[in-house]
């Protein structure tokens, strides 16, 4: 991501001093500046000439709006077949490949990573209602690059959104060169809307997910199980603006918490943490659990796991329902559904749950709890009843301090639900309801007596020897403000 808010004063000097400043350092040590200043203008330049094009096609539906024409718009299935003839990438390997892909920057797909090859082949499709039959289709090709902040970029293709298969060149950076070519398929159809134009760009399917794991799980070495504590999840649902329009939540200006995240001299700092947290827990990676939501029996797939710590004193039950409480938000940047269990590790000495999983948003769709139940709940249930003879239920709810829902958009939370996961009862309550608050209860008092979870695990906790990821963020965040400084020939 880039680096914003650094500002460099140079003081009065002489024309060879400037020179010296703008092109090397002391000791003969070239200024990045100089080069930060040429990207800066090379992206300048680009963002100029996509906002022309995105202003010609808007004067465009305006001329034909004027003359009683309208733009045409159309439902896309768009299916990304593979690539072949990648460059590569890494000293030591081929490449990690993946891509992004946006149509008129309105709305984006990002791929799963392949790992280690030039010829990728991916299969994964977009479908997409209501889109001007004008739109450009936009993929960027890059490669993954591990502990990194940033990925590698090979190139990319553009095309139109007019139906059938097409073999697109990947051009790089460097005059254009060609570094691959991409294969696609499109399949188009009028708009099935009756007003497309009232919600354009609208994801319609299918519902991803990836799985995504802490980085501190892999300097544990007494972790036995699953690593459900250690594990958060992002899933894309359909259709989030049919339900919420145009309604967000804002962060709570009640709520000390948030306060000290958004507000206030100290604010840049807890910020600065809690997104280097976010950043290494969703990291997209080839190591992330992809997949796909068809069926209420995937849903019921991730909600799986039996006891995630040692010692515990039941056995484990990794293909059964887990019965937990897990935190979530929906997303108000990419619409995504992000979510983790409440007793998750990783939140230990974070000062939020919900603005770790929103990246420290300003805003969100929406935030809370929820946790999976029987029906008839976790107090009539037994063990003996296999999972596959229950009817499930979701029980969410808007217990978020960070950004305090409005309790009258539950109802449009159950239908969105209700629209993503059929097969499943929905219901929506009030963080205050006694119905939720006796729920909540009898699902953890279960955990506790049938599977082997401990009293101490139902809340973010840290083992003795257990490295948080609040402290390997302070420590990879400290280490890039050291590199920073010594570049620009600070201490060391």
């Amino acid at each position: 991501m880039p680096v914003t808010g650094a500002v460099y004063k140079y003081g009065p000097s002489t024309p060879n001093h400037r020179r010296q400043t703008s092109e090397t350092m002391p000791g003969g040590l070239r200024n990045p500046l100089s080069l930060s200043q040429m990207v800066e203008k090379i992206g300048s330049a680009v963002h100029d000439a996509k906002d022309g094009a995105h202003n010609k096609k808007e004067s465009l539906q305006k001329k034909m709006a004027e003359h009683g024409l309208m733009v045409p718009y159309v439902d896309l299935q768009i299916q990304f077949i593979g690539a072949s003839g990648l460059p590569k990438m890494d000293v030591v390997g081929t490449a990690d490949p993946y891509f992004i892909a946006n149509l008129d920057d309105k709305i984006t797909f990002v791929s799963t990573v392949k790992q280690n090859i030039l010829s990728p082949v991916w299969n994964e499709v977009w479908r997409v209602k209501n889109v001007p039959a004008i739109a450009d289709l936009e993929i960027k090709v890059m490669d993954k690059d591990e502990g990194s902040m940033t990925d590698g970029y090979i190139g990319k293709a553009k095309t139109s959104v007019n139906a059938g298969a097409r073999e697109l060149e990947i051009t790089g950076p460097l005059l254009r060169r060609s570094r691959g070519t991409i294969w696609v398929k499109i399949e188009s159809t009028p708009s099935s809307d009756e007003q497309p134009f009232q919600y354009p760009y609208l994801f319609d399917g299918p519902i991803r997910f990836s799985r995504h794991y802490s980085p501190t799980v892999g300097k544990l070495t007494n972790l036995e199980g699953d690593a459900r504590l250690y594990s958060t999840w992002k899933m894309y649902l359909k259709g989030i603006p049919l339900f919420f329009g145009d309604v967000y939540q804002p962060w709570n200006k009640s709520y000390k918490a948030a306060q000290s995240i958004f507000q206030g001299p100290t604010s840049v700092a807890v910020r600065s943490g809690i997104q280097a947290g976010h950043r290494m827990l969703y990291a997209r990676t080839a190591s992330n659990g992809f997949g796909v939501i068809e069926s209420a029996a995937d849903v019921l797939q991730l909600l799986h796991g039996g006891a995630s710590r040692p010692g515990s004193n039941a056995p484990a039950h990794p293909s059964r329902v887990k019965p937990a409480v897990y935190t979530y938000i929906i997303s108000s940047e990419d619409d995504s559904f992000r979510f983790s269990e409440t007793g998750a590790a990783f939140f230990v000495d974070f000062a939020s749950k919900h603005a770790l999983h929103s990246n420290c948003a300003e805003k969100v769709r929406y935030s809370g709890e929820f946790h999976p139940r029987p029906q008839g709940g976790w107090a009539c249930f037994s063990d003996d009843v296999p999972d596959d003879q229950v009817h499930w239920e979701l029980v969410i709810d808007n217990n978020s301090g960070t950004y305090a829902p409005d309790k009258t958009m539950l109802p449009a939370l159950q239908k969105l639900l209700e629209y993503n996961f059929p097969g499943f009862g929905i219901f929506a309550l009030d963080h205050g309801d006694e119905e939720l608050k006796k729920s909540r209860e009898a699902c953890r008092d279960y955990a506790l007596r049938f599977r082997g979870v401990r009293q101490e695990e139902l809340q973010p906790h840290a083992q003795q020897g257990e490295e948080t990821l609040s402290h390997h963020a302070s420590v990879c965040l400290s280490h890039a403000e050291k590199t920073v400084e010594h570049a620009f020939g600070g201490k060391s």
